[in-house]
């Protein structure tokens, strides 16, 4: 049956007409693009002030890790969130990420090496030991300095794993008579770099050591007679986290104790195993300390699975010597921007301006402690997967100025934006000059930074998992973990404007059409 060219034109119209008609059902059906600035003005200096006054209270007691004060903080945050209407991510109205927390006491040990008995804080100090323990082993290995760099390693074809470690201070020099790690006639300080005890004994466990022995006979003589008193007080020490897996036992000795386990280790730099018996009984002590994270969150509204965590931590130091530590600018201003930034998102979801991407508001504790619940939350209970967690925007103390940098205001310290994430970097900025317009400073974001302030806030647990972070701080200043750090010495309104530089930086992120791409490596 053949068609007329009459037929076929009218049927070649209509379907033009139903093919404007769909274009024009989508463009009404588009949204605009969405301006943030509405929401971001909710953010005030009047609001964040009268939180403040309130959270930074003597009513607060300085919100000490598992103390009265700390408990009065987390119901203060969980009201709050229940009044903006912000649900939380666990089960119910229950806000609080339970972090098992512990007050050790000084272990008791004892301790044979080839039928010998060794003392106690004479010749030996268990300085960590997460839990009582027997080890039994025929042999040691030494590890020299045990370091491992990118240009030098102690580990090169040694393998510790389920073995007891053998290491020494310091740290070797090259030919030339240079520290290997530095490249000059400067060794990297003991208290941070590749060289340092927290380094060495990180290292070791991560590479499976059961035990470690580490010989510093200038820290042993220093401490000796402080961990004997500590234990003979009978008095609780540093709070610290229950970990989910085993903690390899550390253990500082003195040169006599040294030479036994290994007679040459003052000489010989090779790594190698040392046919030595011994035999390690620790029993741990402990109380246990109630504390909690508090968790809120805004479901994402087209990539739900994936997360942007928002955080800063909630504790202090404290009540001491009958004084309150406040604690305001630490971290009593981040605390208080972080529920001013959720309320100004939760406006923008009840408009239907929700984020693409979930954004939770993780108030950890512990933080003054060790970073204890942001380290809960990422190594032992991930609220939701890692690898679904596109960035941790933390902020830690944006309510003052650092005195360096007196008569000139409008700045804030930015850490870690081009540690992991290029992307991140350049969101960071563009958001920065778009919206707020603060002079973003990257002093403290150096490598070499003598402070190392990267490593001591609780974004480091995220980055050290490859997760982009960044660090918002104004840096120190007189009143840093003194009673007289009170709210009436906030700068307002420098607090509403880098509150509004994170809310925006977090909206970039959270809205954004992909995935923030991790282009470099976290190096431990």
């Amino acid at each position: 049956m053949k068609t007329s060219l009459k037929t076929l034109a009218i049927a070649l119209l209509l379907v033009g007409c139903g093919s404007s008609n769909q274009n024009a059902t989508k463009q009404a059906n588009a949204k605009a693009p969405v301006d943030p600035t509405e929401y971001g003005n909710s953010i005030t200096s009047d609001e964040l002030k009268e939180m403040l006054y309130t959270y930074a209270s003597d009513e607060f007691e300085g919100r000490e890790t598992g103390e009265p004060g700390q408990k009065k903080a987390v119901n203060y945050l969980k009201e709050q969130y229940m009044k903006m209407g912000i649900s939380s991510p666990l089960s119910g109205d229950d806000y609080f990420q339970e972090v098992p927390l512990q007050r050790r006491k000084s272990p008791e040990a004892t301790l044979k090496v080839n039928g010998t008995s060794f003392e106690q804080f004479t010749d030996f100090i268990v300085t960590s030991a997460s839990e009582s323990q027997t080890i039994d082993a025929s042999n040691i290995v030494y590890v020299g300095y045990g370091i491992d760099s990118e240009n030098y390693s102690d580990y090169t074809g040694v393998d510790v794993k389920g073995k007891i470690v053998l290491a020494k201070s310091g740290e070797p020099k090259d030919a030339n008579g240079n520290y290997v790690t530095t490249g000059t006639a400067e060794e990297t300080k003991w208290s941070s770099g590749r060289s340092s005890i927290s380094s060495k004994r990180s290292t070791a466990r991560e590479k499976g050591a059961k035990a470690i022995f580490y010989l510093d006979a200038a820290l042993f003589e220093r401490y000796n007679n402080y961990y004997r008193a500590v234990a003979q007080s009978g008095e609780a020490g540093r709070i610290s986290l229950k970990s989910n897996a085993p903690s390899a036992p550390f253990i500082m000795i003195n040169q006599n104790l040294a030479f036994k386990l290994f007679p040459k280790i003052n000489e010989d730099k090779t790594s190698k195993k040392a046919p030595t018996s011994v035999k390690l009984d620790i029993k741990s002590q402990s109380d246990k300390v109630s504390s909690e994270n508090v968790v809120a969150l805004i479901k994402g509204t087209e990539k739900p699975d994936e997360i942007l965590v928002i955080s800063a931590h909630l504790d202090h130091e404290g009540v001491k010597d009958g004084q309150v530590y406040n604690g305001a600018d630490d971290d009593g201003s981040g605390t208080i921007a972080l529920l001013e930034i959720a309320e100004a998102f939760k406006k923008a979801a009840n408009d239907g301006n929700g984020p693409k991407r979930s954004i939770l508001f993780l108030h950890v504790t512990g933080e003054e402690k060790g970073l204890l619940g942001s380290r809960h939350y990422t190594d032992n209970d991930p609220i939701f997967p890692l690898e679904n967690t596109v960035a941790d925007l933390n902020i830690d103390m944006i309510g003052r100025v650092d005195p360096k940098r007196k008569g000139d205001r409008n700045y804030v310290y930015l850490i870690g934006s081009d540690k992991l994430s290029t992307e991140l970097h350049n969101l960071s900025e563009e958001a920065n000059k778009k919206y707020t317009n603060i002079e973003l400073d990257y002093t403290y974001n150096d490598d070499n930074d003598p402070n190392r302030f990267y490593y001591r806030s609780d974004h480091y647990n995220f980055a050290k998992n490859n997760i982009p972070v960044i660090f918002y701080f104004n840096g120190t200043h007189d009143d840093y973990h003194r009673p007289s750090d009170t709210a009436d010495k906030i700068e307002y309104d420098l607090l509403e404007n880098r509150t509004r530089l994170v809310f925006y930086t977090a909206w970039e992120v959270a809205n954004r059409e992909g995935r923030l791409i991790v282009d470099k490596a976290e190096t431990k």
